[in-house]
Order: C-alpha cells, then sequence, then structure tokens
C-alpha cells in the first residue's frame, strides 16, 4: 500500500492497544488507516474507522488526495455516527502523518477521544484494520482489471462499505453475522439484561 509517510518531527501517541484488539462493547477501541487503489484518473484514497468490537466501519472518507483532511473526515464521520462518550473511546492509528498532523489532533481532542499509535512498520499493531483492507482488496478491488475513473471506484467502495461489509458481510470474530446484526442483536440482550 505505501501509503503511511511518518513526519520524523511529530510526537506520536502512546500505545494503549498493545495488539489487545478484543474489547468488551461498542466504542471502546476504533482502529483507523489509509488505503489506495489506482484509476485511469490517478490514484483513490480511502481512510476508515472500525469499531474493533463489531467490526463495523463507522465512519470513512475518499479523496483524491492523502492530506490530514481525509483522516479528519472519516473521524468526524465515526464521531456524527456514534457520538462516544468523552474519555472512553481509543482511537488507534499507524505513524501517518495524517494522523500526528496538528488537525487530526484537535479532532481527537475536542471528539474526547483518546490517541493511540503502534509501533512503526509493523501491520500486527494495526491487525484489524488491515485485515478489513485485505478484505476490501479481496473481495471488490481485485474485482475488475481497471477502474477507470475515480468516481466509479469511490461510488463501488461506498456501496460495498454502507451495502454489503456493515449489513450483510458475515464475520466468524463476531459469530458469522455481520457488524450491523451484531450490534441489534447486543443491544436487545442489554436490554434485556
Amino acid at each position: 500500500r505505501g501509503c503511511t509517510r511518518r513526519d520524523p518531527d511529530a510526537e506520536p501517541s502512546a500505545d494503549l492497544v498493545n495488539r489487545q484488539f478484543c474489547v468488551d462493547g461498542p466504542d471502546r477501541l476504533w482502529v483507523m488507516d489509509i488505503t489506495e487503489h489506482p484509476t485511469g484518473e490517478g490514484k483513490v484514497y480511502l481512510a476508515s474507522v472500525l469499531d474493533a468490537w463489531s467490526r463495523r466501519v463507522v465512519g470513512w472518507s475518499i479523496a483524491d488526495h492523502i492530506r490530514a483532511e481525509l483522516v479528519v473526515d472519516a473521524l468526524q464521520m465515526a464521531v456524527w455516527r456514534r457520538r462516544p462518550a468523552e474519555g472512553q473511546t481509543v482511537a488507534h492509528s499507524d505513524h501517518g502523518s495524517q494522523y500526528t498532523s496538528w488537525a487530526f489532533g484537535k479532532r481527537l481532542r475536542d471528539a474526547g477521544l483518546l490517541g493511540s499509535m503502534g509501533s512503526i512498520g509493523d501491520a500486527y499493531d494495526n491487525a484489524v484494520a488491515e485485515s478489513f483492507f485485505s478484505t476490501l482488496q479481496r473481495e471488490l478491488l481485485d474485482q475488475r482489471p481497471r477502474w477507470e475513473t475515480r468516481q466509479e471506484l469511490a461510488l463501488a467502495v461506498f456501496e460495498w462499505i454502507e451495502g454489503w461489509y456493515n449489513t450483510k458481510r458475515r464475520h466468524t470474530s463476531i459469530g458469522s453475522v455481520s457488524p450491523i446484526d451484531y450490534e441489534a442483536a447486543a443491544a436487545i440482550a442489554a436490554a434485556a439484561a
């Protein structure tokens, strides 16, 4: 993928996750990353935010650039959708300059999220996000020999995330149900308890 460009002058967040991606409820741990894919017009970049508990993509952003706004927009979608309690959600990423940017750090602080970063160059430190991108690559991106336009690919990614991955795709890590079904079943169980 090659999207991560570290800013050597930036101060990274501590690793609050230590490869412990199993959490006991929603909005305890969000994992974030960026991927890129070529089209006939140039690259498309996707920033995603996943809830590690349910594997649901709670925020995402697509652009033709890899500036900090890309990850800020994905995080903003997640915050808007989930409205996490202040000081309760760990937001875990790599050391990419987008995630160490002032704009992203400000958005984290404003939302009351706890920033976390794995070690440099180790995919296992963000395994849930890496697994999501591997699934995206296998199930969508590799299905076409060439995507002609950025808009065509962006629309396909949108439909795959919101119309398939979150709503229908089954995950063995959550009992072979979709992320939305998993969250709905947990909410019903919690209400009945």
